[in-house]
């Protein structure tokens, strides 16, 4: 038998919350752990543990549902976004929604939304047993080995500039050009020497391929490469950023407010 698919409801209508509860309680495998009425109460309930995917509303009181997913953690639940707004969806994909679903919410379109969620944890929870009983992990290698149409390209880190998951897939960008891999985030990053940081949900940047760091209204910034591609880095990492290079507080961090001044 299998283990029942924890969700956490988060929205604040009380109507709307009902309406999935309802639905949520015709579906096999399902076990409700818990509700939320706004962003904060939902970064606190994940942080807690023990919820697989959070149906997320956008428009919340104090951090919208958008904002919350881009605080979540990176081995934090899947998130699907239950929205009347249409309009968000793009950004929505972009910040790692696993899917968006319009209201009123139907039941079969919700119903498929768990099973992708119920597809995707399986492939996780199976990767992660196998990589607990490895053998002790080697050191990083000096090549990665791509599989392409035309045989397996070997490329050394120092030619990597960065990595983005587009859709099921990661988009290794080098000195040669780009290529897709199956390998994951997490992987390339175990992989890669120190240079590499993890700069959002979606995206691996090597730091010593980074000319410029531009603002972004986000709070966050646009990485720009050496190769002149453009790469974001979320208002967390940027943080980072900031913190590792020695420059000042962004604007809100801390509670300060600096105004005009630049990053």
């Amino acid at each position: 038998m299998r283990a029942p698919l924890r969700v956490l409801v988060a929205d604040d209508e009380l109507m709307a919350r009902k309406r999935l509860l309802r639905l949520l309680s015709y579906l096999p495998d399902v076990e409700v752990c818990g509700e939320c009425k706004d962003g904060t109460e939902v970064l606190q309930r994940v942080a807690a543990g023990g919820a697989d995917v959070v149906l997320l509303d956008i428009s919340m009181p104090g951090l919208s549902g958008m904002e919350a997913l881009r605080l979540m953690p990176e081995d934090g639940p899947y998130v699907v976004f239950c929205t009347a707004h249409a309009e968000h969806a793009v950004e929505a994909f972009d910040a790692g929604a696993l899917d968006y679903l319009l209201k009123p919410i139907e039941g079969e379109r919700l119903e498929k939304a768990l099973r992708r969620a119920r597809s995707r944890d399986a492939q996780r929870r199976f990767r992660d047993e196998a990589q607990r009983q490895r053998v002790p992990a080697r050191a990083p290698i000096d090549r990665l080995a791509i599989p392409t149409r035309n045989g397996i390209v070997l490329v050394s880190p120092s030619q990597v500039s960065h990595a983005v998951l587009d859709g099921e897939l990661v988009t290794l960008a080098t000195a040669q050009g780009e290529f897709l891999t199956d390998l994951s985030l997490q992987e390339l990053e175990e992989r890669l020497p120190a240079c590499f940081m993890r700069v959002h949900r979606r995206a691996l940047l090597n730091l010593e391929q980074t000319v410029r760091l531009e603002p972004a209204d986000t709070g966050g910034f646009l990485a720009r490469t050496a190769r002149g591609d453009g790469v974001v880095v979320s208002r967390q990492a940027a943080r980072e950023l900031r913190r590792m290079l020695g420059l000042r507080k962004g604007p809100g961090e801390d509670g300060e407010d600096r105004g005009g001044e630049g990053d």
